[in-house]
C-alpha cells in the first residue's frame, strides 16, 4: 500500500505533538535588551513520569531513498520527544493514531524549512527518516527508569514512493 506524503503543518500535526518552527509560539517575546526574540512555549517538554528527567542528545541519521517501507512503529509511553533539524535538509515523519494500544493507518509528512516535531507522549512514530544526506538532529526526551519504548510491527507494511503529494 502507497502511503501518501503531506507538507508538515502545525494544524496537521496537532493530533501527535508540536511542529517546532517560530510560528507555533504561544508568545513572541524580545529579550536580552531587545537584541533576541524569544519565540516563547513551542512544544512541552512531558518527561516526569515515573521519576524521569529531560535529556538532550544528537541524533545523526543516515539518508533514507524512496521508496521507503515503513514496517514497524514506535512510541514511548513515559515522555515526549523532539527533534530539531540542526541542517537546512527536509525529513519525513510518519505516525499514526493509537488505536486500542497499537498503531492506527500511518500518516506521512515532509518537514522542511528547519521545521521540528515534537512527538507527545505515547505518539506512534516511525524512527528518523532523514533524507538528501547524513542529517543531524537535537533530541530532547525521556532519561531515567522505567520501560519507555514500545515497538510495533506492522502487519500490512506501507511505502513510500513519492514526495510528489506535499
Amino acid at each position: 500500500m502507497s502511503l501518501p506524503v503531506a507538507l508538515l503543518t502545525a494544524d496537521a500535526f496537532r493530533p501527535f505533538g508540536e511542529v517546532i518552527e517560530p510560528d507555533n509560539a504561544a508568545e513572541i517575546r524580545l529579550i536580552n535588551g531587545g537584541t533576541t526574540t524569544r519565540f516563547h512555549d513551542i512544544a512541552p517538554v512531558d518527561v516526569s513520569s515515573q521519576g524521569g528527567r529531560p535529556l538532550i542528545s544528537i541524533f545523526r541519521g543516515k539518508p533514507f531513498a524512496l521508496p521507503i517501507e515503513i514496517t514497524m512503529l514506535e512510541r514511548h509511553p513515559l515522555g515526549s520527544q523532539a527533534f530539531m533539524p540542526l541542517s537546512n535538509r527536509p525529513y519525513l515523519v510518519v505516525v499514526a493514531p493509537d488505536e486500542s494500544g497499537r498503531p492506527g493507518r500511518p500518516q506521512a509528512f515532509l518537514a522542511t524549512d528547519r521545521q521540528g516535531v515534537s512527538y507527545s507522549r505515547g505518539t506512534w512514530h516511525h524512527p528518523l527518516l532523514a533524507l538528501e544526506d547524513v542529517s543531524d538532529f537535537l533530541v530532547i526526551d525521556r532519561g531515567g527508569t522505567g520501560s519507555n519504548l514500545q515497538e510495533w510491527m506492522l502487519t500490512q507494511p506501507v511505502t513510500i514512493t513519492a514526495l510528489s503529494n506535499a
